[in-house]
């Protein structure tokens, strides 16, 4: 027998030369080497390996791990009377998340209807059957998780997280409570403002639903809360607030387990969070637009106060390198890069990730920093190119 067909299969490898590497603490101008899915070798200079790709100079930075995106339903409904089909709409947000250099995604799917969005329920059901089917399958580009928002108030909520809180996909679990008058909707005239604007519902009709609402909160809120807390005691998934408002919450959540504050809505809940040694997710749409799309604290600000740990893309996925690289004029891009990297990774128990290192997965994104905005050029998951 040939002695050719004793070799062992040829190593999967990529190199990537003469490029601006983003590392854990400081910029090198150097070269990466890819080989069967993970960082085989970080390097200053070039190689002059005949198969190795010329960046140009480019930047070389981690696959960006998002940690909560709400993506998926704008995908289902790209119209609010037009549904699209679930796996197509699921496949449609995959590929959007690889051409914004994000290889790690928490979807955010909600449990719990509070009377203006009773689609999501199905989003949900949906949602939870195809991340399951499509990632047994190996056709997305990107790995997906799940990150489950528990709305406390909403009747329905329990029924819904029963067969899905033992998912191995399960990442984060968020406490939520979208009631009229608190946290992001603490403004009721906002509040109504924006019902009037998105429902066919009477202004009487909205007064009323208001107060059904704050009704069912008094009832469930606290006894849900709870049920959330006791279902996942003792296991290691990062719980998460949603739209803290004031320091007292902050604290009585940390008293209770949750070390995650999302989306805090005031300078005051964030530096609670910063104190307690809470971590704080902010909204990289925020920083984009330059501000709360809800009138709520500024998540540059919250930067600048040195309260901002993870990067989030909310609801936009490319918002969140751009967003890093804005936030870099405060930190330094390093750092700014670790809060959809290296931060993300570690908040969600994914330790083979977010850094280039040696022995890290090979998640790679390639960017073009153009007259301020930086433009995604290649992105690598485990190796493969998939976008």
């Amino acid at each position: 027998m040939s002695a050719i067909l004793h070799r062992a299969p040829a190593a999967r490898e990529t190199i990537l030369t003469h490029a601006r590497l983003i590392l854990p603490d400081q910029e090198l101008d150097g070269t990466l080497v890819l080989r069967d899915g993970v960082i085989a070798d970080v390097q200053p200079g070039r190689a002059h390996h005949p198969s190795a790709v010329d960046c140009g100079g480019e930047v070389l930075m981690p696959g960006v791990v998002d940690v909560h995106t709400d993506n998926l339903e704008r995908q289902v409904m790209p119209r609010s009377n037009a549904r699209w089909p679930s796996r197509s709409a699921f496949l449609s947000h995959d590929a959007q998340c690889a051409v914004a250099g994000v290889t790690t995604v928490l979807d955010a799917l909600c449990l719990g209807d509070l009377g203006f969005d009773v689609e999501r329920g199905k989003t949900f059901e949906d949602g939870v059957r195809d991340i399951t089917a499509l990632t047994a399958e190996g056709v997305l580009k990107v790995e997906h998780l799940l990150h489950l928002r528990c709305e406390l108030p909403a009747a329905d909520m329990p029924t819904l997280l029963d067969p899905v809180a033992e998912h191995p996909l399960v990442a984060m679990v968020s406490l939520m409570d979208h009631s009229p008058g608190v946290g992001q909707y603490r403004d009721l005239v906002r509040y109504r403002a924006m019902r009037l604007k998105t429902t066919r519902m009477t202004e009487a009709q909205i007064e009323t639903r208001i107060a059904e609402l704050l009704e069912q909160r008094a009832r469930l809120r606290e006894p849900q809360r709870r049920m959330v807390l006791d279902r996942f005691a003792g296991r290691d998934v990062p719980l998460a607030s949603h739209d803290d408002e004031v320091p007292a919450e902050v604290a009585r959540n940390a008293a209770d387990g949750i070390m995650v504050s999302e989306f805090p809505v005031t300078m005051e809940a964030a530096r609670e969070a910063a104190r307690l040694g809470v971590a704080v997710i902010a909204g990289a749409p925020n920083i984009v637009r330059g501000g709360s799309h809800s009138g709520n604290v500024a998540a540059m600000d919250l930067v600048r106060a040195g309260a901002v740990d993870v990067l989030a893309s909310d609801y936009v996925p490319p918002a969140l390198i751009e967003a890093a690289f804005a936030m870099a004029e405060v930190t330094g891009l390093p750092a700014a890069i670790a809060t959809i990297t290296a931060n993300a990774a570690d908040m969600c128990r994914l330790q083979d990730r977010g850094r280039l290192a040696i022995g890290q997965r090979a998640d790679i994104v390639r960017v073009l920093p153009h007259q301020g905005i930086p433009v995604i050029r290649a992105v690598w998951r485990g190796g493969e190119r998939v976008a």
